[in-house]
């Protein structure tokens, strides 16, 4: 007997016990109700994924699980917010109870790691398409924003470029000898939650890598007004990316490629000391506009973008 709509809800989505105190109503009415501390503000975060746009119709689902919510916590995790709830809108093609218990499985798992409730959503028939709605909480005016770099900030990102992007081609056909780093970043990439929390009082502007490293770069130029220069052989990368650049010449790749969900800030001089062990200096910030690009001894303007929905520069 197929699944009715509320019996999916009940016997997937709903919890009995709240896993953090934000939470006063979750699912199972009209509306949640959250708690929100008087020294708090709430960061809010929408994105959507949709079937052969932004995953393959042969996706694991657990894996997809996971990379719903991971997305959404890496914004949050871009502003330095500390995540406490999400909203979930399936719209699917059946209730497929395996896929179902896997996409749950992946889902939920990353939900209890960061003690985010999900609070409740909505499900539909249609093309698969998913989205979640994730909330957080922030001291009051200390949100991390794109808008905040000034020229002779340090830039940083915080761990290796374009891994996911190789994941990607792994699974459009490249032949790779080590294949499951690149593919474990594609497909559960990890929220950078608890080194946004910790670069609030740190840093200037910041921004998660999704779109390509030169694409979320320059919207924090962009918004501040100001230029960057990057240092190619400064960015981090893993020796399977190396390997594919050595292999291809595409050098590209970790500048356009998206879906890493590394976090990019920006940080004054003198509060380099506190940048958290692990991040990577690759550049500075300059008053004059556009981003410039620095390998070889030579430097060029850099144009090229990463990944962008109703254009034709689409990978």
């Amino acid at each position: 007997m197929a699944l009715s709509e509320f019996e999916l809800i009940r016997r997937y989505f709903t919890r009995q016990t709240p896993i953090n105190t934000a939470t006063q109503l979750g699912i199972g009415d009209d509306c949640a109700l959250l708690q929100i501390p008087a020294d708090k503000q709430l960061a809010i975060t929408t994105d959507t994924m949709v079937e052969n746009v932004h995953f393959f119709a042969d996706v694991n689902p657990c894996f997809l699980g996971h990379k719903l919510l991971a997305v959404n916590l890496s914004d949050l995790a871009a502003m330095g917010a500390k995540p406490i709830a999400v909203s979930l809108a399936l719209t699917l093609l059946s209730a497929d109870e395996v896929w179902l218990a896997g996409f749950t499985q992946g889902f939920l798992a990353l939900a209890e790691r960061y003690e985010v409730e999900l609070i409740g959503g909505d499900t539909t028939q249609g093309p698969l398409t998913l989205t979640v709605q994730a909330m957080g909480l922030l001291p009051q005016g200390k949100a991390l924003l794109r808008s905040g770099a000034k020229p002779g900030d340090l830039v940083f990102v915080s761990g290796p470029i374009g891994d996911a992007g190789l994941g990607l081609k792994i699974m459009q056909g490249y032949a790779c000898l080590q294949p499951e780093q690149a593919l474990a970043r594609f497909h559960t990439p990890m929220p950078r939650v608890e080194l946004g929390l910790a670069l609030l009082d740190v840093a200037n502007a910041c921004i998660d890598i999704s779109d390509g490293l030169a694409a979320d770069l320059n919207h924090i130029l962009q918004q501040s007004e100001v230029g960057a220069l990057i240092t190619f052989e400064a960015i981090p990368l893993s020796s399977p990316v190396l390997a594919y650049i050595e292999a291809t010449g595409d050098s590209l790749l970790p500048l356009v490629a998206g879906d890493d969900y590394e976090l990019c800030f920006t940080v004054a001089p003198d509060k380099v000391h506190s940048v958290p062990d692990g991040c990577f200096q690759i550049g500075v910030i300059e008053a004059e506009p556009g981003l410039r690009l620095a390998k070889s001894g030579f430097i060029q303007s850099f144009t090229r973008q990463g990944y962008e929905h109703f254009s034709a520069n689409r990978r």
